[in-house]
């Protein structure tokens, strides 16, 4: 006779082996549930170290998930018809996946990142990599993760320099009357208007056939820009580096992309992303600091007059766009800045 223990023994097998299937069904519900393409926005494409990061981060995510999360890359912010302003909303509102984006692009939409937009403020890659790993860039990834996305690591622009096609530029004095391009945050009106320059608005892809024609004589932008973009050909015949405004980009995902992956994969995108920006960075950086200087030198071979500023020509140009820096430091957030500005001064130069 079977007692009444032993029945409860066999119902309880039971239950667990019943069990066991449905979990795994929950699993291959939610594996069905993934997309069989992700849109990764960025906007420059392959030439570019920014692009070169966004190719490697979704193959990174492509080998590690063995296919179950496809990213694709759609440059030239062509998810949003080229509006690099337009980037962020989109991202969180679902029309973008995932992107590679700029700080300077999103700061319309979350303020604080105008951070990294002061004139001379990060002054170096030491600067700059003390800002980004240090608790300054914890706290923007919480502001900006508070602001609608999910941040997976940072890549990086890189310092952005002036060219021209006029003239020459060592003095505020040489800004006077040229017509600069510049991106489409405030920051950037103010300082170049500080500095005696007309500066005009646009996206990049309307910037190249506006300095072909004239319309606008000069453009700030990283030397590896200038090589990738072949700006030489565009009139640019002055580059002054200045190392006036530091460029970060940002790895984000939609935060409903987020959630619809299972914990492991979110593991490995963003541990794909960090990697890749790892990458990226070095690509970035590529030639243009301590003894390699061949970006310098591969720019001055296409004809091109590469001026090096001083410390004390520089000053000159941090004391003209003190206004304008005082300005943004009360919309940033004074707090912010002054612990951005201890992070740089007690930074760890090469």
């Amino acid at each position: 006779m079977i007692n009444r223990r032993s029945l409860l023994k066999v119902g309880v097998a039971g239950g667990a082996l019943a069990a066991a299937p449905y979990v795994f069904s929950r699993s291959a519900v939610a594996q069905s549930k993934y997309k069989d393409e992700y849109k990764l926005s960025t906007v420059v494409g392959l030439p570019f170290p920014w692009g070169q990061g966004g190719e490697i981060f979704g193959n990174l995510v492509r080998e590690r998930t063995a296919g179950r999360i496809n990213i694709k890359m759609y440059p030239g912010v062509s998810l949003v018809s080229g509006d690099q302003t337009r980037e962020f909303t989109a991202i969180r509102q679902g029309v973008i996946d995932l992107a590679l984006g700029s700080t300077i692009n999103w700061s319309p939409q979350v303020r604080e990142l105008n951070l990294f937009s002061l004139p001379f403020l990060a002054q170096d890659h030491a600067g700059l990599d003390a800002l980004v790993q240090g608790d300054v860039g914890k706290q923007i990834v919480g502001i900006v993760e508070k602001a609608g996305v999910q941040v997976l690591g940072w890549g990086e622009n890189g310092f952005r320099e002036v060219t021209n096609s006029k003239r020459e530029i060592r003095t505020p004095a040489d800004m006077k009357g040229l017509k600069f391009r510049v991106v489409g945050s405030p920051i950037f009106n103010d300082t170049f208007t500080a500095l005696g320059a007309n500066p005009t608005q646009m996206s990049w892809a309307d910037a190249q056939p506006a300095l072909a024609s004239g319309a606008v004589e000069g453009q700030e932008n990283p030397m590896h820009i200038f090589t990738a973009a072949k700006l030489h050909t565009l009139s640019q015949k002055f580059v002054t580096r200045w190392g006036y405004v530091a460029d970060p980009l940002i790895f984000v995902a939609n935060k409903d992309i987020w959630a619809s992956w299972d914990a492991k994969d979110r593991d490995i995108v963003k541990q794909a992303a960090v990697d890749a920006g790892k990458q990226e960075i070095a690509i970035a950086r590529k030639g243009l600091s301590g003894a390699d200087q061949s970006m310098v030198k591969e720019v001055e071979a296409l004809g091109v007059k590469v001026t090096e500023l001083t410390d004390a020509e520089k000053n000159a140009f941090k004391a003209a766009v003190k206004p304008s820096y005082d300005k943004w430091v009360q919309q940033i957030g004074a707090d912010l800045v002054k612990k951005a500005e201890a992070a740089v001064a007690a930074r760890k130069k090469a």
